[in-house]
């Protein structure tokens, strides 16, 4: 398992404050809002058994992948990030992908996106990670002015086959 940094990360940007931090286990429901938002988003039908699946592997210490969330001042949580490391045989090295990034609409464009993004790039230069890597969708415009802001878009195309 990655542990993330150990200092929460305040981040404060166009009238939102809010705390980055690791996925505590008494945050299942609130995380849970926010996951079921970014299933919907996506279209993706969230059920119980799949939403408890995550969870279990997101707290679980024998699992890579793991979380943050973004808490506001009011400390509900506002967005998410799961993210797991990857080997990158060509460089010699080991990179943090970042698998889930969502922010709830009433958070956005204030920082909290991009609170989590960098949240992420702070764990993989304490980790001496080479490189932060995460997809989105080729219509997700909004997503892309941020990502286009803190990352470099590659040449890369992203395919996925059935077994």
């Amino acid at each position: 398992m990655i542990s993330a940094a150990t200092d929460e990360q305040d981040i404060e940007e166009a009238h939102v404050s809010v705390t980055v931090r690791e996925l505590r286990s008494g945050d299942f429901f609130p995380w849970y809002d926010v996951y079921a938002g970014y299933a919907e988003f996506y279209d993706r039908p969230l059920t119980d058994d799949t939403a408890l699946l995550a969870w279990s592997r997101l707290t679980d210490p024998q699992e890579e992948v793991t979380g943050l969330v973004a808490v506001d001042e009011s400390g509900t949580i506002v967005g998410l990030a799961h993210y797991r490391p990857f080997v990158r045989l060509l460089h010699a090295s080991r990179g943090l992908y970042v698998d889930d990034l969502f922010v709830l609409d009433s958070a956005r464009r204030q920082g909290v996106g991009r609170g989590l993004l960098e949240a992420v790039r702070a764990i993989a230069t304490a980790g001496r990670y080479s490189v932060v890597r995460w997809i989105t969708a080729d219509d997700n415009a909004p997503a892309q002015e941020l990502y286009d802001s803190v990352a470099e878009k590659t040449r890369w195309l992203t395919y996925d086959m059935r077994p």
